[in-house]
């Protein structure tokens, strides 16, 4: 037996890997690209190569885990790579300080520089214009597509304007698309008043449609596009606002299949908060349409901020971030003690309200604060609409406008509603708004009357509105600034679940603070309650901007809509996406990944390998089987009578930090239900243990950490999971009754060391037969293969050796590199594949068994009406229209029905 167990189950390393394919394959060439380090993708770029040559006929290098040899789909293939791989160059642009200027380029077109104006300016500005305003609008006079990437109220709109004015007074149409009605209703009415040749189509109102430039929904885009309207025809510009909102989940796949859908010859401009990987989106856009694509970049903030935390239960806010961006440790430090110290306060109800519910509420007091201070126009940023309300209501003893101002709101507000029937004016939100309005307190968000959220956002540019409780959608691009933000909380419902605000998400909406022009600084204050750690409040605060990272994702919609159109299939829509871009985009790194380690792989030489590894893989095994031990002496029923006060047990934790501590007692977890978690973690012991005494301060916020007993730190009692504890002691040690005291504690760790000097071998532990009496068949069999493998070891003749444990490390470093490359390769072949082409296969598959398209993609009536429904599921709401489900209802019934379709707030 001993012979053939180490020939053929532990051959593992038995040749040496060679290395694989020399050729670094990479397709992003880069020409002059500066390494300030302003952007991290700087140094992804990479160069062309030579055509690759045959492979060798060589062993790679083999698993360490199972001891196969490779498969062959899991090799490079470098000789399809350089057809999959976009071939596009970077090159930067000389450009004044203050901004950065790059432009991606096909990789076989030279680039010959921006050449300045001749004539007059299409547009002319009473203001002297930044230096990314100026590179911009260079960028569009040379009818060159451009990415401006730019804080919140930077000035990003100047470059929209100048294009619309060019494409007007070429007699071009132009198409500028925002990715909310608010945004588009607000643009709508400025372009009006600048250009008047301006037409407005969303979903709720449409006007003057055959305008020379179209103010729309990325919606309303799409849909022209899957029709192939006439006006697609004759658009020579596109603009699309906001493009960062590409990555939310649920629409951000509407701007991918629209760009990919716009023809070659339209040029774009994309504006964009800060992304860190502009330059990227970039790369894909000259690579989807063939034509260069500018990048300029610019973090200048014209308005700097402050940045506030208010801890739940204190009565103060405390400066985190000044002016100059620099973060005030001492500040968060203090803020975060005042929230650990007001216990109970710092909860809140569970409505979300800070601070319970006896008094004024937290959001009143810093609304009041803020007014006395004369700090407002407000924004009270909330994440509920229910909240949002819930707020605004909390204000009625605060009266903002002089009656002047109460007089103009009523005539403003009176004649936005006269084109509403006399029965929509009854509507109970219509009637209960304007006593709030009229005291200079605003209500935004999704759940309003469109006219109400239009009369709204009039109402607050024109300064009427002094405090506006808003949720997030209004932070999108509507250029309506205010003095002071402030945040009622840290956590969202995205659809799927409660999280954090992302950093990104935290920089868009405190963006709204400071108005250009009018403040020196604006004011950003941020609520928060227990629940918020510290790491995550620094995470927020100092974090950097969202990466641009595609959210494409197949929809019934889609694939039908583009078997209907001739010239575009749904495989041709995959392979273009920003999202398979991405995955292409990190092919060149995987490859020199898998090249480094193999080299790596091949410099390890080890005297006697073939006889190593088999000590190694002996080891392994044996280490495998004392975890399988493991968990049956971790059952209740077996480690519980022995885990009496006293007891010496072994722990580990999450990241592996061991230390023997003491058992003070166990208990039941209350709260876990028993049907849906494992027994064993039903149980909790309490455990004396040496942690630090950092760890300890954080108590509230964060677990204690156990440490070894040569660093600082004192002994604690640590409640954790049975499943944590890793070895169970026979030796048992007198503990004092009351350990609250820090000596009697102490004395206890005394007795532990004493203990680990009585047995210099290690401290002995419970056999789980002998001592604990499990009399299970299983846990025999694997003891009786644990004294086989361990006769095994111990008469191998490397386990004398008095090198062995140098000569196991390096056996143990090269079996972890080998697990890296089949990982690594594993990535690369996942990279190099059109993803979500199965999950097409499906869609398709269930299409035809619905009849919605016959076998050879040919859409039937079914197809066609699903085509036509974008804002609900498609497939059910036609089901339900072909089986007559609405025939026999009221239209009242059928609006009732139809609204489930579109509620999308989190229900309890």
């Amino acid at each position: 037996m001993a012979d053939a167990f180490g020939d053929d189950l532990f051959r593992v390393f038995e040749q040496p890997a060679a290395a694989s394919a020399a050729r670094k394959s990479k397709a992003f060439v880069t020409d002059g690209v500066r390494t300030s380090g302003k952007r991290s993708e700087e140094k992804s770029s990479a160069v062309t190569t030579a055509k690759p040559k045959r492979k060798a006929e060589v062993n790679h290098t083999e698993s360490a885990g199972l001891g196969k040899k490779r498969k062959l789909e899991d090799e490079l293939e470098d000789d399809n790579l350089a057809d999959v791989m976009p071939w596009v160059r970077v090159q930067a642009v000389e450009t004044v300080e203050g901004c950065t200027h790059e432009v991606a380029l096909p990789a076989n077109e030279e680039f010959t520089g921006l050449k300045p104006r001749t004539g007059k300016a299409a547009k002319e500005y009473p203001f002297i214009l930044d230096a990314f305003q100026r590179e911009a609008i260079l960028c569009v006079d040379n009818k060159q597509s451009v990415l401006v990437s730019a804080h919140t109220s930077a000035g990003k709109t100047v470059c929209a304007e100048y294009a619309i004015a060019l494409a007007l007074r070429e007699k071009q149409r132009v198409i500028f698309t925002s990715p909310i009605k608010a945004l588009s209703n607000q643009k709508y009415r400025e372009m009006y008043e600048e250009f008047q040749d301006v037409g407005l189509m969303t979903g709720d109102v449409t006007i003057n449609p055959t305008a020379s430039c179209l103010v729309m929904t990325t919606e309303i885009l799409r849909s022209m596009l899957y029709r192939g309207s006439e006006v697609m025809r004759e658009v020579a510009w596109v603009i699309f606002d906001e493009i960062h909102y590409m990555r939310d989940s649920e629409r951000g796949v509407v701007w991918e299949e629209t760009i990919i859908l716009l023809p070659d010859n339209v040029h774009y401009v994309f504006l964009s908060a800060t992304i860190p990987n502009a330059r990227q989106f970039a790369e894909w856009i000259c690579h989807l349409h063939k034509q260069p694509c500018h990048v300029i970049y610019t973090d200048y903030r014209p308005t700097p901020l402050q940045h506030y935390i208010f801890p739940a239960g204190g009565d103060g806010l405390h400066l985190v971030v000044d002016e100059n961006g620099d973060f005030r440790e001492d500040n968060f430090n203090t803020a975060m003690q005042v929230l650990r110290d007001a216990g109970d306060l710092a909860k809140g109800d569970q409505k979300g309200r800070k601070g319970g519910t006896k008094g004024p509420s937290n959001v009143f007091k810093i609304v009041k604060m803020i007014t006395e201070r004369n700090f407002q126009p407000v924004i009270i940023f909330s994440f509920s609409k229910k909240d949002c309300e819930a707020y605004a209501l909390q204000m009625t003893k605060l009266d903002f406008n002089t009656d002047e101002e109460k007089k103009m709101v009523e005539e403003v507000f009176n004649n936005a509603i006269d084109c509403l029937s006399d029965e929509d004016k009854k509507l109970p939100q219509v009637e209960h708004v304007l006593p709030l309005l009229k005291r200079g307190i605003g209500i935004h968000h999704g759940g309003l009357l469109p006219i109400l959220k239009e009369t709204i956002e009039i109402l607050f540019s024109e300064g009427l509105i002094k405090a506006l409780f808003a949720t997030e959608t209004f932070a999108m691009g509507i250029n309506m600034p205010a003095r002071t933000v402030l945040f009622t909380s840290a956590s969202k419902f995205d659809g799927k679940d409660f999280r954090w605000i992302s950093s990104g998400e935290y920089i868009q909406m405190s963006g709204r603070a400071g108005r250009r022009g009018m403040d020196d600084r604006g004011i950003v204050i941020l609520m928060v309650d227990e629940k918020m750690s510290p790491t995550i409040g620094k995470q927020l605060l100092k974090g950097s901007a969202d990466p641009l990272n595609s959210a494409f994702h197949l929809t019934y919609n889609m694939v039908l809509n583009l078997l209907r159109v001739e010239e575009i299939n749904p495989e041709y829509m995959l392979e273009k996406s920003f999202y398979q871009f991405q995955h292409y985009r990190t092919i060149p790194e995987i490859v020199e990944r898998v090249t480094k380690l193999e080299k790596q792989y091949n410099k390890i030489l080890i005297p006697n390998e073939e006889n190593v590894v088999i000590y190694y893989k002996i080891r392994q095994q044996l280490a495998k089987m004392s975890k399988e031990i493991e968990q049956y002496v971790h059952k209740p029923k077996y480690c519980l009578p022995f885990l009496q006060p006293g007891r010496l047990v072994k722990v580990k934790s999450e990241d592996d930090n061991v230390g023997w501590g003491v058992v003070v007692n166990f208990s039941k977890k209350s709260n876990a239900k028993p049907n849906c978690a494992e027994l064993d973690s039903l149980y909790v012991v309490e455990v004396l243990l040496y942690c630090s005494k950092d760890s300890l301060k954080n108590s509230t916020t964060e677990s204690a950490k156990p440490i070894s007993l040569d660093e600082k730190g004192e002994m604690q009692v640590v409640p954790i999971l049975v499943h944590l504890v890793a070895a169970i002691s026979s030796v048992r040690l007198y503990i004092p009754k009351d350990l609250r005291p820090v000596d009697n504690r102490q004395s206890v760790l005394k007795s532990i060391k004493e203990v680990q000097k009585r047995f210099p071998d290690g401290v002995p532990l419970l056999d789980p037969i002998d001592d604990m009496g499990i009399k299970d068949q299983g846990l025999k069999k694997i003891i009786q293969k644990v004294e086989a493998f361990e006769h095994r070891m111990y008469s191998h003749p490397l386990h004398n050796d008095p090198n062995l444990e140098t000569i196991y490390k390096l056996c143990e470093k090269k079996a972890q590199i080998a697990v890296d490359i089949k990982a690594a390769r594993r990535e690369l072949k996942k990279a190099r594949t059109v993803l979500q082409m199965d999950e097409l296969k499906c869609r398709k598959r269930v299409l035809r068994r619905l009849g919605f398209a016959t076998s050879s993609d040919v859409i039937e009536m079914k197809g066609r009406v699903a085509c036509e429904i974008s804002s609900a599921d498609e497939l059910l709401l036609t089901e339900m229209m072909f089986n007559g489900i609405f025939n026999d209802l009221s239209p009242e019934q059928t609006a009732a029905l139809l609204s489930c379709f579109v509620f999308q707030e989190n229900v309890s």
